[in-house]
């Protein structure tokens, strides 16, 4: 009688059961298992953490422009006087380097309307400040503070109305507010906050630092889920010795990985809020958020925990294509052959083919083609990880000779580089993306930064009063020159011809020979002369010529003035740029013509052994005129939204700079554990200590040296692509370039060094036991 034939599972179910034993095996395999099974669960939940940090960007920025659009005002609109009006104008401060926002508020009838996070209204010289800006007024430090404005604080401004909890900002209430200088309304909140479209060359910079921060994470990532491998191979060969054939041990290997990437997806979890905790705490004020707003974007969320398990299965599986794991051991196939380069070029290829666009410059280009270069950006610091395997190959296969320490590591590094390139191709693409966006970065400087040209060392700080409703002249260089730490104002005033009168664009600047020295470089000056700008394009005005004074400046109808016949042409400097031609005049020059100026300049010059000269200053200014301007005199202006852009991409520099001293942490331990045993072997045997410390440190500079070279090719070579596209000349700041690569590898030298106490305890004689 023939047996019953057996009943073979169905395949699905087949697989699954096997996927579980894997999981299984990875939490069974002895302290060697547990160890496997926590260094993949820490390489991949670092990088859960900064994906999901990542995804958390869209949802920050979203909350903080919401709660910015709910305050923001309407200016422009023509809204007629009502019981729900208000006059409001805009405050806007420092104290001790910290920005100070406000508004001035003058209600018009009993139902003006409430600014977001205000209960109450607020009588003429009552404060509502956020919770930073009460601290600050309440402490000893704010001292001087406390003096600005002369309100008394009596509400706190909640979280409606603020962008985030370290934002200084404040409403004080007032009734010195006239319609005209002040903006009346009807209601808080514009929906067309915050505005404008970024510039494509700060677009680009955006893109490319987003890539440059997530590309090497996805590479870390598929290093991670490879930690183990030898390990991994031998109990695959004790799987088939029971009867398991080749497809069934792959799939018991990524139930294996799956494990531990599902244990790195909580662990990512569990290291993202911690990170939001600490950030919330010790984040500068312009970028503090709200707790409740460190959310990641849903679908963000959901695809990086979907996607990194699945990667990781993958990868794992992709990783076991050249292992044979037989009953007797584990060979790997092809150890010998070498590996080939033309495919390895492919990638880097198609990323200057899609960069290729750029050639032309960003002028008429849209943002699609901004997303293009991303991806061209991306393919071509991705073909860093495939050129790197192939060049440290080429070189260690002709290295030898040296001592024992450096043989020891070059003959590891011929039999297998594999663990030790994918250790180094992050770092490789970190370094390669940093120097690529150091040079568009100083692009972008040479089109959003301005040389002022501004005499530093005369003057060292500008008050700007309103252009209208300010005080006279006299009374705010009597008030600013009474103020302790201040040693001289100077003041210049603008004024405006007829339009119709004026043959071509003019101004006049008036003011003392101090304070016209910022607008112009002249020898001599006694007042009574008179100069003018001469710029490229601008017309000079011809001596003689008369302008007529009475549409702009106020002053009586019919007023002239001409031009002398002895004004000096004089070159201006960049501060003095208008984008027309400016006539620079001492009073006595006026021969007693009254001239009323639209707006007026005070330089001040401070004391500089007086630390808090500066803001006694902005007191008398605010105490003056609420809504002045105060500003400091510096040689260069840079633009506020590039400086954003710029902090944020510290702010992910150092995230990654963190990431690349963790994997190398892990990925050194992880190389240690696997050759624990020849390593023990080797001390039994009298090797010294110091001898395997000098192998190890071998094993990690020889391909972190090839990656570093290839990183500052590609770099470069991308930095030259990126600058040609803004416009601007090829320069290569190699200053920037050797401090950034020697950062990486001095992050690398102290994570590598970190590791040798695990080296001195794994090279004990116990070392030689097997589980």
């Amino acid at each position: 009688m023939s047996p019953a034939p057996v009943r073979r599972r169905p395949a699905p179910l087949r697989w699954c059961t096997e996927l579980a034993l894997g999981m299984r095996l990875s939490v069974a395999g002895g302290r060697s298992g547990w160890a496997r099974l926590v260094m993949i669960s820490l390489g991949v939940g670092l990088g859960v953490a900064m994906l999901l940090g990542a995804a958390t960007m869209p949802a920050l920025t979203a909350a903080r422009d919401a709660r910015g659009a709910a305050r923001a005002v309407n200016i422009g609109e023509t809204v007629p006087r009502g019981a729900d009006t208000m006059l409001v104008t805009q405050i806007r401060s420092e104290y001790q380097d910290r920005l100070i926002d406000g508004w001035l508020l003058q209600p018009e009838g009993d139902r003006a309307p409430l600014p977001p996070g205000v209960d109450r209204r607020l009588a003429p010289g009552e404060m509502a400040a956020s919770p930073a800006l009460a601290r600050l007024m309440a402490s000893s430090e704010g001292e001087l503070l406390r003096e600005r404005w002369g309100g008394r604080v009596v509400a706190t401004i909640g979280e409606a109305g603020l962008s985030g909890p370290g934002e200084y900002y404040f409403y004080l209430g007032t009734d010195r507010l006239t319609e005209g200088p002040a903006e009346r309304i009807r209601s808080f909140g514009s929906p067309g906050f915050p505005g404008s479209p970024l510039p494509l060359v700060l677009l680009l910079l955006a893109m490319v630092g987003l890539v440059a921060v997530l590309l090497p994470v996805g590479i870390f990532l598929a290093a991670a889920v490879r930690f183990g491998g030898e390990a991994r191979d031998r109990q695959l060969a004790a799987l088939r010795l029971v009867g398991a054939d080749t497809a069934m041990t792959r799939r018991i290997a990524a139930g294996e990985t799956l494990a531990g990437a599902l244990l790195g997806v909580v662990a990512g979890g569990v290291f993202y809020g911690a990170a939001g905790l600490l950030a919330s705490r010790f984040a500068p004020s312009d970028m503090s958020f709200y707790l409740a707003d460190f959310r990641p974007v849903p679908a963000l969320a959901a695809l990086t925990v979907v996607l990194v398990p699945v990667v990781a299965v993958l990868v794992a599986v992709a990783a076991l294509r050249r292992v044979e794991a037989g009953p007797l051991g584990v060979v790997r196939r092809g150890g010998d052959r070498r590996r080939r380069l033309w495919w390895r070029l492919v990638l880097p290829a198609a990323g200057l083919v899609l960069l290729y666009p750029l050639h032309a410059g960003l002028s008429g280009l849209t943002d699609r083609v901004v997303y293009q270069a991303m991806a061209g950006v991306a393919a071509l610091l991705a073909g860093v990880t495939l050129l790197l395997p192939w060049l440290v190959e080429a070189l260690v296969r002709r290295l030898g000779g040296g001592g024992v320490a450096w043989q020891l590591a070059v003959r590891r590094l011929q039999l297998d580089n594999g663990t030790a390139v994918r250790a180094v191709s992050g770092i490789a693409v970190s370094v390669a993306g940093a120097i690529a966006l150091q040079g568009l970065l100083a692009a972008a400087q040479t089109q959003y930064t301005m040389d002022t040209g501004y005499d530093t060392d005369r003057f060292q700080a500008v008050v700007q009063p309103r252009e209208e409703g300010n005080a006279p002249e006299g009374g705010w260089k009597a008030a600013l020159g009474k103020t302790a730490g201040v040693n001289a104002v100077s003041s210049v005033g603008l004024v405006l011809p007829d339009p119709s009168g004026a043959p071509e664009s003019i101004e006049l600047q008036i003011g003392d020979c101090a304070g016209l020295r910022q607008f112009a470089e002249f020898g001599g000056c006694t007042d009574g002369d008179v100069f003018v700008i001469t710029d490229p394009g601008t017309s000079v005005p011809r001596p003689g010529t008369v302008y007529t004074f009475d549409a702009l400046s106020g002053s009586e109808a019919g007023t002239r003035w001409k031009l002398p016949a002895e004004a000096r042409a004089v070159p201006s400097t960049a501060g003095g740029l208008r984008g027309r031609t400016s006539i620079l005049v001492t009073p006595s020059a006026l021969h007693g013509v009254r001239l009323d100026p639209v707006a007026v300049d005070f330089y001040v010059a401070l004391d500089s052994s007086d630390p808090y000269a500066l803001e006694r200053v902005r007191n008398t200014a605010a105490q003056t005129d609420p809504s002045a301007s105060v500003w400091t005199v510096q040689e260069r202006a840079v633009d506020a939204t590039l400086a954003k852009i710029r902090k944020w991409l510290l702010v992910g520099a150092t995230a990654l700079l963190l990431l690349i001293g963790a994997s190398m942490l892990v990925n050194v331990v992880e190389q240690l554990r696997e050759r624990r045993r020849p390593l023990a072997v080797l001390v039994a045997f009298g090797t010294p200590r110091a001898t395997l410390a000098g192998s190890v440190l071998y094993q990690v500079a020889i391909p972190v040296l090839l990656g570093l070279t290839l990183a500052v090719a590609t770099g470069t070579g991308l930095a030259a692509i990126l600058q040609t596209a803004a416009g601007t000349p090829v320069h290569f700041d190699w200053l920037g370039i050797g401090a950034t690569s020697g950062t990486a590898a001095l992050v690398i030298l102290l994570t590598t060094a970190a590791s040798l106490p695990l080296l001195w305890r794994l090279t004990h004689p116990g070392g030689l036991r097997s589980e």
